[in-house]
C-alpha cells in the first residue's frame, strides 16, 4: 500500500493538476417557448438538441417545454459562436420532432441572447413564430442598482413602453423602457435601489395600462427582461392565451 501511495504521488508530482473539464463555449444562449397554443417543444440549435426533459426512467420526456415555459431551468446553455439556426421541435410522440418555428442568428464570443418562440401557433401549417435578441445588460454591474429590459413577443400587439412604478411611492415612475415593437428588445434600464414595483405597458404616447403585473421584486445587483406574450385580442383575466408579463432573471 505504501508503495503504490508512493507511485500515485510521483505520478501527481510529475504530471500536476489536470482540467478534465476543458473550457466553456464562449457564447450562451437561452429559450423561451412564447408561442400561443403552441404545442411543447424541445430546442435545438442546427442539429444540436440544447434543451430537453428526462423522465424518472432516464428516457428523455416527451413533455419538453410547454407554452410560457423556459428551457434548462431559465438557465442560460452554453455554445461555440457562429452561425446557427435556432429551432422549437415538437417534444410530443405525434409529430415527434418537427421544428414548428426557427430563426437564424449569428452568436458572437462573450456575449448571451434568447430565442423565442413566439406568434400565435398555426394549428393547420404546424408553424409559429421565432426570433433571436441579444442580451446586452452592462458588461460591469452595478451593485446598488437593478436593470430591467423589456422585450415584446405578442404579434398582434402594438408597439408599447415598459414602465416602472414603486407602489410604496404611490406609484411614482422609478423607471421606463423605450418604445418597443414586436420582435424587439429595448435597451436595459438602470434603477436606483431595490425596489416592489409594478409593472406595466403603456402605447406611444400614452399613460392608459395596457398589460399590468404588480409586486415584481427587483433586487439590486440583477439584471432582469420582461417580456410580453399573449394573445391581445383575449379580455378573459384567467385564459392561458391572456397578454401576460414574463419576469425572468438573465444574471
Amino acid at each position: 500500500m505504501l508503495l503504490s501511495a508512493g507511485l500515485l504521488a510521483s505520478c501527481g508530482d510529475k504530471q500536476g493538476a489536470q482540467d478534465i473539464l476543458g473550457s466553456l463555449p464562449g457564447a450562451r444562449v437561452k429559450f423561451f417557448n412564447f408561442g400561443v397554443n403552441a404545442p411543447s417543444v424541445n430546442f435545438y440549435a442546427n442539429d444540436r438538441k440544447m434543451t430537453a426533459i428526462t423522465s424518472g426512467t432516464g428516457v428523455e420526456s416527451t413533455t419538453g417545454v410547454a407554452y410560457g415555459g423556459v428551457g434548462s431551468g431559465g438557465f442560460y446553455s452554453a455554445i461555440e459562436p457562429g452561425q446557427y439556426t435556432f429551432s422549437g421541435r415538437i417534444s410530443a410522440a405525434t409529430d415527434k420532432d418537427l421544428a414548428v418555428a426557427s430563426a437564424a442568428a449569428t452568436l458572437a464570443d462573450g456575449k448571451a441572447y434568447t430565442f423565442y418562440m413566439s406568434g400565435i401557433y398555426d394549428a393547420t401549417a404546424k408553424k409559429a413564430d421565432a426570433f433571436v435578441v441579444e442580451d446586452n445588460f452592462p458588461a460591469d454591474i452595478d451593485y446598488a442598482a437593478t436593470y430591467v429590459r423589456f422585450v415584446n413577443a405578442s404579434s398582434n400587439s402594438q408597439p408599447m413602453a415598459l414602465v416602472v412604478k414603486n407602489p410604496n411611492a404611490g406609484n411614482a415612475i422609478v423607471g421606463a423602457t423605450t418604445v418597443t415593437a414586436y420582435k424587439s428588445a429595448s435597451p436595459f434600464v438602470r434603477i436606483p435601489g431595490s425596489v416592489a414595483a409594478d409593472l406595466e405597458t403603456v402605447a406611444a404616447g400614452s399613460s392608459t395600462p395596457l398589460v399590468t403585473r404588480t409586486g415584481v421584486a427587483l433586487v439590486v445587483g440583477r439584471v432582469y427582461t420582461i417580456t410580453l406574450r399573449g394573445d391581445m385580442t383575449v379580455t378573459s383575466t384567467t385564459s392561458a392565451n391572456r397578454p401576460q408579463l414574463d419576469f425572468t432573471a438573465n444574471r
